[in-house]
């Protein structure tokens, strides 16, 4: 199952995009024997300032036809690793192709567009930045495949 997280905005080259890379390549190994991966970043933007709903439109375009799509929202789930593991295993097994996460713009994902997700995922009541979300989801993706592998790099 393909894994494609896509987001409004643009990450400049710097310690955050090289988090992100690191842990999309360690997800990448892991998930390869499991049916997982790979994993890409698709960024898009509204450079006309069209709000919510010009970059719902350009969520919708960047999401492969037919994928589970997961909304990153703080309304969502707060759910453990393992949880979160489970999950992605399940939509593997079931025969997803791909499964989309989606991270929008400084207002969120328009509701519209959060009304087609799968599923919601929240980190926490408090919300945070868009580059720091991006590498906590890299990083809870490479700790879901390696859970998902009998890995010891995640420990109860």
């Amino acid at each position: 199952m393909r894994i494609h997280i896509c987001a409004v905005g643009r990450l400049r080259a710097g310690p955050e995009r090289d988090l992100i890379d690191d842990y999309l390549t360690r997800f990448d190994r892991t998930g390869r024997a499991l049916g997982l991966g790979p994993a890409n970043v698709i960024e898009v933007e509204d450079k006309k300032g069209g709000g919510m709903t010009a970059e719902a439109a350009l969520l919708e375009r960047a999401i492969p036809a037919g994928a589970a799509i997961c909304a990153m929202d703080e309304r969502g789930k707060v759910m453990t690793s393992p949880a979160f593991a489970d999950q992605i295993g399940g939509l593997r097994d079931q025969g997803r192709g791909d499964l989309a996460f989606i991270i929008g713009g400084a207002d969120g994902i328009d509701p519209a567009l959060r009304a087609k997700a799968d599923f919601a995922l929240s980190f926490g009541k408090m919300v945070w930045p868009h580059m720091l979300a991006r590498a906590m989801l890299t990083e809870q993706l490479y700790r879901a495949a390696s859970i998902l592998a009998g890995s010891p790099y995640h420990r109860v």
